[in-house]
């Protein structure tokens, strides 16, 4: 029986089956009716343990269905910190913070990472060679900056993400475009400078961008959260059996 593992973010749920440590199909959704595309992947195959990412509330009534169709259900969200807290992890870590970092010390064990998940916002985590979490920072990711460009100054429209940018803009457009991209590839650029020994791991929507922007060695790992969720419920398959 395969697991099912779901994250829940700002703007979008992503979903997938898993076997062990091993990814199957993926979804994707995005709307308001979360526990209805839930229960349409659930309908026709009951996984044997489910877990769940989010930074959305589900009602209890729903926490209550989804542990009915598995064996085990893990919920993690802001007041269910438990696997980051048994994994050494800080309680604040937002869940798919802790599900990036527990797949980034399985696929790199040993080494020391430096972790950007680029999405809604930017974070950067940083894991020591033993896999101790040593902190983590968070800025604004790359379509946040340019709303909030446009939000806090009259004058600027709201541009989208560019093909290519100028070093030097050359009119109101590019002059925003490369403000924020080249800005966050500075951004970037201090940290992996900074900690120049470290394994540089990028995910989210916007790591591929950036990651063809970079000039050095960079791991793009798209579905890292999934990974981690997936290892979280091989933890949990284990148990059970």
């Amino acid at each position: 029986m395969p697991n099912l593992v779901i994250d829940i973010g700002n703007t979008a749920l992503k979903a997938a089956w898993s076997d062990g440590t091993t990814l199957g199909k993926t979804y994707r959704y995005q709307g308001e009716r979360i526990t209805e595309f839930i229960s349409g992947l659930i309908e026709k195959e009951s996984p044997e343990v489910m877990v769940i990412s989010t930074v959305r509330e589900i009602p209890a009534g729903t926490v209550r269905y989804f542990s009915g169709k598995c064996v085990r259900l893990v919920l993690m969200d802001r007041t269910r910190t438990e696997e980051a807290v048994s994994r050494g992890l800080m309680p604040y870590l937002a869940p798919d913070r802790v599900a990036s970092i527990i797949a980034s010390r399985y696929l790199f064990k040993g080494k020391g990472c430096t972790l950007f998940d680029m999405g809604t916002v930017m974070t950067v985590d940083f894991i020591e060679p033993d896999g101790r979490y040593s902190g983590g920072n968070v800025s604004l990711g790359c379509r946040t900056r340019f709303k909030a460009v446009n939000r806090y100054s009259r004058s600027v429209p709201l541009f989208d993400t560019p093909e290519s940018v100028q070093d030097k803009g050359t009119s109101l457009q590019t002059s925003v475009e490369s403000g924020v991209i080249t800005g966050m590839l500075f951004e970037i650029q201090g940290y992996i400078d900074k900690f120049r020994e470290n394994i540089v791991v990028f995910t989210g929507g916007d790591a591929i961008y950036f990651a063809k922007r970079m000039k050095n060695s960079i791991f793009v790992v798209c579905n890292l959260v999934l990974m981690g969720l997936a290892l979280i419920a091989d933890e949990y398959v284990k148990n059970i059996r």
